[in-house]
């Protein structure tokens, strides 16, 4: 395949073409997690002050992304379709159209963030002035400039849409590297500590941003280009409207996670570092699954767009095959072998019994969890958001009654019992939901 050319999603081989678009993805939350295991470890250096004022003010980049989802997934869908149907015109004017959106929505959230950012984490009840200090610094700082993560996922999301992957991984390699690189510069060197660590982020996504635009001036999808236009109120409307219910399920995701912590850390410091490595672990599954679902969001759409009803069903049993195998790989791993895995991370004998039971207990979900984030991926290609919206906030949500319920009679494996059912069930739901539409509307 030479440089930059788009992998052919409409003709040839299925399989083949899923697993070029998705192994660049996947590769790039591979090194995500590698690189949020050194930075933290990093951190780890500063002292539990500091690693906790970037727990909490983190919780705010994950609200945002879960904002930018909005833009971010309407013009993936989208933008797919549009090139599936060869509509040229329509693609530019909803590549535009979410770059306006995200922009506005970056600005919006980094003024609301630097104007309230003390109240904002005022919310989490801390009590050391030098840990809300760094908190609240951290959190001007990168949400304050979001701006720049938010126009790095659009460009991610459709050069994906595209068949671009490979462009998407070297941009944001490049940022991840250059974050692990500035941040003991930053921290240790020139003594920033916190404060070093936010600007090492800020100044990876700017680069980012430039990698992006420079790769961006050798594809047609960009070119001509005016951000400054009167926006596309029909065009902007239509991606707000498919988007909207995936960025409402992300958040929301982000609060109940959020909540979900505060139950975990009552049962100690030791069921809270369980859940932390533990987490870490069970997050190959997953990554795993989502790069496939991003394969199968712009196999689907593109598909879709040329009317190729009969490509979209064997796209999706094919990936659905692989994720599946994968899921029921992860699940055998870590119910079998539970023991082994988590001894890898922590040493002491006494926490290994409660690693044990969190590997096991969550393992029984991955398979259902994997083919969940496919089917997701599947939905979103289609522009129908809103059925895994539905089944994600529901049942989701239900792991908080059903988390306080069990951990009753259960302790804190009530709450792995809780996330795992949950999981099983919104496989389950969401699988047979996209049979039942596809029978029903996508009619070869």
């Amino acid at each position: 395949m030479k440089k930059n050319q788009s992998i052919d999603l409409l003709h040839g081989p299925i399989f083949k073409s899923l697993s070029l678009l998705a192994i660049p993805i996947m590769a790039t939350y591979f090194i995500q997690m590698a690189y949020n295991l050194v930075d933290m470890l990093w951190i780890g250096y500063l002292g539990s002050g500091a690693v906790a004022s970037i727990g909490v003010s983190g919780n705010f980049m994950y609200l945002a992304n879960g904002l930018v989802n909005t833009p971010k997934i309407g013009s993936q869908a989208l933008v797919g379709q549009s090139l599936g149907a060869n509509n040229k015109e329509e693609t530019k004017k909803y590549i535009q159209s979410a770059f306006q959106s995200a922009i506005l929505f970056a600005i919006v959230y980094g003024i609301i963030i630097i104007l309230f950012q003390k109240n904002l984490i005022q919310l989490f009840n801390l009590n050391d002035s030098s840990i809300i200090q760094d908190a609240q610094n951290y959190l001007w700082i990168t949400c304050g400039f979001i701006i720049f993560s938010f126009v790095n996922q659009i460009f991610t999301g459709i050069l994906t849409a595209a068949g671009h992957s490979k462009s998407t991984f070297i941009a944001t390699t490049t940022g991840l590297v250059l974050n692990l690189i500035l941040d003991p510069i930053l921290i240790f060197v020139f003594n920033l500590k916190v404060v070093g660590a936010a600007l090492a982020t800020i100044i990876a996504q700017i680069v980012v941003t430039i990698v992006f635009i420079c790769d961006a001036k050798k594809f047609d999808l960009f070119k001509n280009l005016d951000l400054l236009s009167k926006p596309d109120k029909t065009h902007i409307s239509r991606i707000l409207k498919i988007g909207f219910p995936s960025s409402v399920q992300s958040m929301l995701f982000t609060c109940i996670s959020m909540y979900i912590a505060r139950l975990i850390s009552a049962f100690g410091a030791i069921s809270v570092a369980v859940q932390k490595v533990g987490s870490q672990i069970e997050s190959i599954s997953w990554m795993a699954a989502d790069g496939f679902s991003a394969s199968i969001n712009a196999f689907t759409s593109q598909n879709y767009g040329a009317k190729n009803y009969e490509r979209v069903h064997k796209g999706y049993n094919t990936g659905m095959l692989v994720v599946g195998l994968w899921g029921l790989f992860t699940t055998c791993i870590l119910v079998f072998l539970p023991g082994p895995i988590f001894s890898c991370f922590i040493h002491e004998p006494n926490i290994l019994p409660y690693g044990i039971d969190y590997l096991k207990i969550l393992g029984y979900s991955q398979l259902f969890m994997c083919i969940e984030i496919a089917t997701q991926g599947a939905f979103n290609g289609l522009g129908k958001t809103l059925p895994p919206g539905i089944v994600s906030i529901v049942f989701t949500s239900a792991r908080i009654p059903m988390a306080i319920l069990f951990s009753h009679y259960l302790g804190v494996n009530g709450v792995w019992w809780a996330i795992s059912i949950s999981s099983i069930i919104k496989g389950i739901v969401l699988v047979s939901w996209f049979i039942l539409y596809s029978k029903r509307r996508l009619v070869v």
